[in-house]
């Protein structure tokens, strides 16, 4: 049975916190690697290239590759690379190493958790952390409602098991979900995911019952940044209407888009889209997979739109470089799904679950969600100028720590997707891990970890806006 507005009505519950797990002093941890860019070979170096003609002998080329070289270690704003190349990190493991990839609140409790054991299977034997975190995302995610949390291995896997809570509680099949989204790889995300090549190319046919709806991208809307929202709502209400409401499970949208584009909704939408699934019993899915765990400058973006999610996704920086995933939501609608209904092998794994308590105990004072907030000032501060100067730069949008650059033929909005790569390429060859991303491919995105040190963020914003520079033939 659907449910209604009132029984999705926010009340209130309290919700005790863990006790955190002492972290082992620093001495007894490995030594963070020194903070700072050094080349000594070029990229990639001899080392890095014997073993990527390994890999190819191994491997199969669908697995693709940003930057082709392997990792010897890795901490705060650096990776070490086999020939002790020292990269600044704009990736983070695309958001999952926000804290950073070896921290030692992380690393403390997974060694601990590994020395008593490493898997039971939660649905067979249960442990503590499990509850644990379980806990801890019932009291972080937005609305003061008694909530329920499931834990997985994947986000594609939290996205999927959130699909099928929605239509377990509601009893209905459709999915409603929005242009530029990527939810995962597995068949049923793939068909949530608008982005045809790489991720959709060749595996369909895909699940159907799912919709797509425009998302209001201000830079990119028809009629303008200032009609954004009002006309995207409209649009999304038309096709409840084509579709029939009644047949809607769930809308799932990302607070902030990642792959997509880092495209930072108009304001008021997600209000209006939050208006609308209330009015007709949709469940709201909130997809924090890339945007959570504190990378916008809150433990959720979701918060900074002020919206109250049903569901809410979380993985990547949740299980601080180890596999988690979790679906928080609330109690009436994670209870619908009957005993056996949800789970997995790995899912909530241990070892995992360690490593979610470390990444949570940092969050739990609010200076790495201070740190987010820094890390935007300053991006903004260093390319908002060069944006001014470089007709090429469209935008330079975002918030916190998940910050981007989207390139265009001057003059149009035509998207640049040929000079985007030049630019990642020039980081690349000169030390700064950069990825991109968008539905046309012409954005950089930015990720640094929260913990890196601001000379070297100022740093690789340097190498970032000289291959601009470069890339766009030294103009500004």
């Amino acid at each position: 049975m659907a449910p209604d507005s009132a029984s999705l009505v926010p009340s209130p519950v309290s919700t005790p916190s863990p006790v955190p797990t002492p972290v082992p002093p620093s001495s007894l941890l490995p030594p963070q690697p020194e903070q700072r860019r050094i080349l000594r070979t070029e990229l990639p170096g001899p080392r890095s290239r014997e073993l990527q003609r390994r890999r190819e002998a191994a491997l199969p080329g669908g697995l693709g590759v940003t930057l082709p070289v392997f990792v010897d270690r890795a901490g705060g704003g650096v990776i070490v690379d086999v020939d002790g190349n020292h990269l600044i990190d704009f990736a983070s493991g695309i958001a999952v190493t926000s804290v950073g990839a070896s921290a030692p609140a992380v690393v403390s409790r997974v060694r601990a958790q590994a020395e008593r054991f490493t898997h039971t299977c939660f649905l067979v034997t249960e442990y503590d952390g499990y509850v644990e975190v379980a806990e801890r995302l019932n009291e972080l995610t937005p609305g003061d409602h008694p909530k329920r949390t499931a834990l997985f291995s994947t986000g594609a896997e939290a996205v999927e098991n959130a699909v099928k809570i929605a239509r377990a509680a509601t009893g209905r099949p459709g999915v409603v979900v929005f242009d530029h989204a990527y939810h995962g790889r597995t068949m049923m995300t793939l068909a949530m995911t608008a982005k045809e090549v790489p991720y959709r190319a060749g595996f369909g046919p895909f699940p159907g019952e799912v919709h797509r709806a425009p998302y209001a991208y201000p830079l990119r809307w028809p009629g303008g940044a200032e009609r954004c929202a009002e006309e995207a709502l409209a649009e999304l209400e038309a096709l409840l209407r084509r579709v029939g409401p009644d047949t809607v499970a769930a809308i799932v949208v990302e607070p902030l888009q990642g792959e997509g584009g880092f495209v930072v909704p108009a304001p008021g939408f997600l209000a209006g889209v939050q208006r609308v699934a209330r009015q007709h019993g949709i469940v709201l899915v909130a997809d924090e997979v890339q945007a959570g765990m504190g990378r916008t400058g809150t433990v959720f973006a979701s918060e900074q739109e002020g919206i109250v999610p049903d569901l809410v996704c979380t993985a990547k920086a949740l299980g601080g470089g180890l596999p988690l995933a979790a679906v928080t939501g609330r109690a009436e609608l994670m209870e619908a799904v009957a005993p056996g209904g949800l789970g997995g092998t790995y899912a909530g794994n241990p070892v995992a679950c360690a490593a979610a308590l470390g990444v949570l105990e940092m969050l739990r004072d609010g200076e790495l969600l201070e740190r987010a907030r820094l890390i935007e000032k300053t991006v903004r501060a260093r390319l908002e100028p060069l944006a001014a100067q470089v007709p090429a730069i469209a935008e330079v949008r975002g918030r916190g720590a998940m910050m981007a650059l989207e390139f265009v033929r001057p003059g149009t909005l035509e998207p640049d997707a040929e000079l985007a790569r030049a630019v990642a390429a020039r980081c690349h060859a000169e030390g700064v891990v950069a990825l991109v991303c968008g539905s046309f491919g012409n954005v950089i995105r930015l990720l640094p970890p929260l913990v890196i040190p601001d000379d070297l963020l100022g740093e690789g914003l340097d190498v970032l806006a000289d291959a601009i520079r470069g890339a766009c033939g030294g103009a500004a």
